[in-house]
């Protein structure tokens, strides 16, 4: 790989141990019914999109998670209790992922919240972390890559699985700088989410003594068939190597397509929540249309292994239990939705739930909430199934640390393994 290995993308061997205990782990989830249930269920509150422009996210995150935790209920739940998850749609909007936390852990009463999806909501509830301190709320696994959920003053009350976004942002750059793409541009949301994944290609480029070539925001809410002809127009303007973009999946789609038709032909990259497997969809839908192909030359950073890989035994089960069990959001909240057989934002729900059922058996049969921080910050290199240990500890509230690439070949999204091949195709 010319210039070297990224860090954020090194792809390292498993290891024989690590994966003979992920192996009797899955082996232990299709265990026969365990006895009748001992205690209440544990309920976890998760704030969403479930309906709006942005309820992909939502739904598959949900459909991922529920699958798993499903599964494991089927078998007698965990020490005797049930996993429930109690999705409310906040539709991407802060102040109603604000009003849901209150309502969640005020009246609902749940055990902590998990799961929730974005940036501008995720951040927005911090403040309340710290108001509920004294009642031991966490958030759990959020699917955001934002670094103020990492760091003071509220990084100690959110646990993340996934990487952040500068790291996403590093690999991209890396890659593109190794192959003598130096003229990068940056299409984001105008909002934290957007900010944070400008700031770490900004970051990136400035450790190779480089900057953005050019940048173009917009207003989060955009949907998929919105005008970005002026964003285009700036972007196209700075005569870029390579654009990566910090979106969501229908802003995202309808820029390509509106880039593409313009005449800008650089790569276009984009992060983990611009939902890949839905940008696709669409993307495709908008290729029949027109008589052209407007999923050439795309890549995009992904915080989780390909659900293709099935090699890996957290795919193989997720394969299987997406087939047979993974439920839409109850009636009545979540808009009309095709759902994917499979995708990258559902497999990230499903190795949360598995992640949550572990931190659940390390606590005691009878758990309280203060029980949860001890049994997540006991695991360490636990491997879920995808060859790379999650390890939590004090100070660290990080579980995994590794970016993967794909790009699309004949309609599907598959792993890069030499960049120079992907570039000089």
């Amino acid at each position: 790989m010319l210039g070297g290995k990224s860090p954020a993308a090194d792809f390292r061997p498993i290891r024989a141990g690590a994966l003979l205990a992920a192996c009797l782990l899955l082996l232990l989830a299709f265990a026969p019914a365990a006895p009748a249930e001992t205690g209440p269920p544990l309920v976890f509150g998760m704030s969403a999109p479930f309906r709006g422009s942005n309820r992909g996210l939502g739904i598959e995150f949900y459909r991922g998670a529920a699958a798993y935790l499903s599964h494991v209920n089927d078998h007698g739940g965990v020490n005797g209790r049930r996993i429930e998850i109690l999705p409310l749609d906040d539709g991407y909007d802060p102040d109603r992922a604000v009003r849901n936390t209150i309502d969640l852990v005020r009246e609902r009463k749940v055990f902590g919240l998990f799961s929730y999806v974005g940036t501008p909501t995720a951040t927005r509830v911090l403040p309340l972390l710290k108001r509920f301190e004294d009642d031991g709320v966490l958030l759990l696994f959020p699917l955001t890559g934002a670094h103020n959920l990492r760091e003071p003053p509220y990084g100690r009350f959110v646990y993340n699985l996934r990487e952040s976004y500068r790291t996403e942002a590093q690999g991209l750059v890396d890659h593109l700088v190794a192959v003598g793409r130096t003229r990068v541009a940056v299409f984001y949301q105008e909002d934290a989410y957007g900010r944070s994944g400008w700031d770490g290609v900004r970051r990136a480029l400035k450790g190779y003594g480089l900057n953005m070539a050019g940048e173009a925001s917009y207003r989060r809410g955009a949907e998929i068939g919105g005008d970005f002809a002026e964003q285009v127009r700036l972007i196209a303007r700075a005569e870029p190597q390579a654009v990566i973009t910090v979106g969501t999946y229908g802003a995202c789609a309808a820029f390509i397509r509106q880039a593409r038709d313009a005449g800008l032909d650089a790569p276009i990259a984009g992060v983990s929540f611009a939902d890949a497997d839905n940008l696709l969809n669409i993307l495709q839908a908008d290729s029949a249309e027109a008589g052209r192909d407007y999923t050439r030359d795309l890549v995009f950073s992904q915080v989780v292994p390909s659900y293709e890989d099935q090699a890996l035994p957290a795919v193989g089960l997720y394969r299987r239990l997406m087939d047979g069990r993974a439920p839409m959001p109850p009636d009545g909240l979540a808009e009309a939705y095709t759902p994917n057989r499979f995708s990258f934002v559902s497999f990230e729900g499903f190795l949360n739930a598995m992640l949550l059922v572990e931190a659940v058996r390390r606590m005691p049969p009878a758990p309280r909430r203060a029980d949860l921080a001890p049994a997540l910050e006991s695991i360490r290199d636990f491997d879920l199934g995808i060859g790379d240990p999650v390890s939590f500890g004090p100070g660290r509230r990080q579980g995994l640390s590794r970016v993967y690439f794909v790009t699309v070949r004949n309609g599907l999204l598959v792993p890069i393994r030499d960049w120079n091949a992907w570039w000089l195709r």
